[in-house]
């Protein structure tokens, strides 16, 4: 039972992780090696409002981690990406370059050591057939799938989220009809960029604002997509599911250690076996957004 709850709960955390990165690709084609940054620059921000402004209330400070986090991302595009887009190695190299030098300017400007956390939502643990479970956990799954629920909906009842699905579907043909491509990658970029936050968010209270989180997250996410294939929504869930429960009973039968040696070598596997991955090739839009 507990590498069943546990891996549930790992699993939920590697799509959140990922969310941001597979919109921005569904959307816009566009890989977005900034991602892991953006994560990192949420947490921080986040902390500072309520470190440095005493009794500065913490949803508040959320909403403005959430918020600046998105214009950066929107600001990415319009002033760097825009130039190169359609040029994937440009964009991969920007995008990397951009989230590296974000990460080693907040090391630079003081984002060292193990004092930077966050506060738990709600504190304490309950039992769940036996296994002890803190409340911050489930708090991340019930919010996780509220979070998958929630952006269907918006891609597929909203004005936006339906450009945003036509310009994944044929951007072509979406441009034909009077969609502006650069708006929607702008609108993209933010809203992958704040869901980034948002997973930081329900994460960091966990564990440590560290920079190399920021590495991390950027390599579960990039191993997600590339096993679930990149683009494909289903392939991600699917694929948070398998390296989930993977690195739970890796855990579980080796050590903690070897949790990214297990994300690493599901990546060479996929490559080696499925390059496209496993929901890789062109779907129908429901299956892609």
């Amino acid at each position: 039972m507990e590498i069943l709850i546990y891996g549930i709960i790992n699993s939920v955390t590697l799509a959140l992780i990922s969310l941001g990165f597979t919109l921005v690709y569904s959307i816009s084609r566009l890989p977005n090696f900034a991602h892991g940054a953006l994560y990192i620059t949420t947490g921080y921000i986040t902390w500072l409002f309520l470190n440095k402004f005493e009794g500065f209330p913490y949803p508040f400070a959320i909403f403005i981690g959430i918020a600046i986090t998105c214009i950066i991302g929107a600001l990415i595009y319009r002033f760097i990406l825009i130039r190169i887009r359609g040029m994937e190695i440009s964009e991969i190299i920007a995008t990397y370059a951009i989230g590296l030098a974000i990460l080693e300017g907040l090391r630079w400007g003081g984002l060292r050591g193990m004092t930077f956390t966050l506060p738990v939502f709600y504190p304490g643990t309950i039992e769940i057939f036996g296994v002890s479970v803190d409340y911050q956990r489930i708090i991340i799954v019930i919010v996780g799938i509220c979070t998958f629920i929630l952006l269907y909906l918006f891609t597929h009842f909203n004005k936006i989220g339906l450009a945003l699905r036509g310009i994944a579907q044929d951007e072509r043909a979406a441009m034909m009809l009077g969609i502006d491509s650069d708006t929607t990658a702008i609108i993209s970029l933010a809203i992958g960029s704040g869901l980034a936050g948002f997973a930081a968010i329900l994460l960091l209270p966990l564990g440590n604002i560290i920079v190399e989180a920021g590495y991390n997250v950027l390599i579960f996410a990039i191993a997600v997509c590339v096993i679930g294939g990149l683009g494909s929504w289903g392939g991600t869930v699917l694929a948070s599911f398998i390296i989930g429960f993977a690195q739970i009973l890796t855990e579980a039968f080796l050590s903690t250690h070897y949790q990214m040696v297990v994300a690493l070598l599901a990546i060479i596997i996929t490559l080696l076996v499925k390059p496209s991955g496993i929901f890789g090739k062109q779907k129908e839009l429901e299956e892609r957004v």
